[in-house]
């Protein structure tokens, strides 16, 4: 089998190998799963951003020489945002392919797709779960590498406002902790101001959870008012209190969790203030087209010995108004 001519075949170009891996399905962690982000393509590298009041507004591109759009009178400041760049390389060794072919059929082609196929399938687990980091920085309020401690952006740096937090008393059997629940709505609405939403969530780390299901106060409203067999087991799947849908967040990556045990981040729902913007590829071909979740590319390495599969993804994932998420913590 001439592994060359093979990987010169059309299903093996960048836009056959783009589109399959965009086409793969799609294994979200519970960010992508809520589906709190609207995703869009920009033809640009570097998002530009107005922020106004606290609250971050993407502006469009334009023609040279045409009007530029009229920032309105209140104090402002514009920022520009490198889309972060996020390369994933793959090599598949001549032997993985050598004699392969598909089961019923005698195309090598098809038996070597299905072999590249599978490779960007687990390619592409990895760049979800990076997305899925990436979102969960942008609803904390600070985008992190891959580390989980370098700084891609501080929202709240970025565009000079604080961050809101409330503290649930867990440890003071008295606590009310309907009317905290109240309390962090309050702190929502100021933030959002006119802007409507659907509802409150909350991401809970463990201890902050089994804090909340355990608390007498919490116990007492749901054996009096509401299923109290709820609560005597493990509502895995979360609750609603206080008008909040809480849950537990489970992410994380070998230690690394994403959401500290010990905190809570309590989100509005159906706002409209969580965007996913992706920057296009930094291939020739891509230059100024609108940006893809993701891509995919090969080439034929170290004298015909294998193919190196590249893919990469930009994103930039953000909110617009960072301080309408409340940060829990608990004491």
């Amino acid at each position: 089998m001439n592994l060359l001519d093979i990987f010169n075949n059309d299903a093996f170009s960048l836009t056959s190998l783009t589109a399959t891996l965009n086409d793969l399905p799609y294994k979200p962690g519970r960010i992508g799963e809520l589906g709190l982000f609207s995703e869009n393509g920009i033809n640009t590298t570097t998002a530009i951003v107005e922020s106004r009041n606290g609250e971050l507004i993407l502006l469009p591109t334009s023609e040279r020489g045409a009007p530029a759009p009229q920032a309105k009178g209140r104090k402002r400041k514009v920022r520009s945002f490198v889309i972060p760049h996020i390369p994933y390389d793959s090599t598949i060794i001549a032997d993985e392919v050598r004699n392969v072919r598909a089961f019923g059929s005698e195309s090598a082609l098809e038996g070597v797709r299905t072999v590249v196929n599978q490779r960007l399938s687990d390619m592409n687990a990895n760049h979800e779960v990076t997305l899925e980091h990436l979102r969960l920085g942008a609803i904390k309020g600070q985008i992190l590498d891959a580390d989980g401690s370098s700084v891609i952006y501080d929202l709240f740096q970025e565009f000079g406002v604080t961050q809101q937090t409330h503290t649930f008393k867990f440890s003071v059997a008295e606590t009310d902790v309907r009317l905290e629940c109240v309390a962090l709505r309050r702190k929502v609405d100021k933030a959002l101001g006119a802007q409507p939403y659907t509802g409150l969530r909350g991401l809970c780390g463990a201890d902050f959870y089994d804090g909340l299901v355990g608390h007498d106060y919490v116990k007492d409203a749901y054996h009096r008012y509401q299923d109290s067999a709820l609560l005597r087991n493990d509502p895995k799947a979360g609750f609603r209190f206080g008008d909040i849908d809480w849950e537990e967040y489970r992410g994380q990556v070998g230690d690394l969790p994403f959401i500290q045990p010990d905190e809570a981040y309590v989100i509005p729902e159906g706002t409209g203030i969580f965007r996913t913007w992706f920057a296009p590829a930094d291939f020739i071909e891509t230059v100024n087209t609108i940006g893809l979740p993701r891509y995919a590319k090969q080439k034929i390495i170290d004298f015909d010995k294998g193919v190196q599969v590249h893919t990469q993804s930009n994103p930039l994932p953000i909110c617009l108004k960072p301080r309408a998420v409340i940060k829990c913590k608990m004491s």
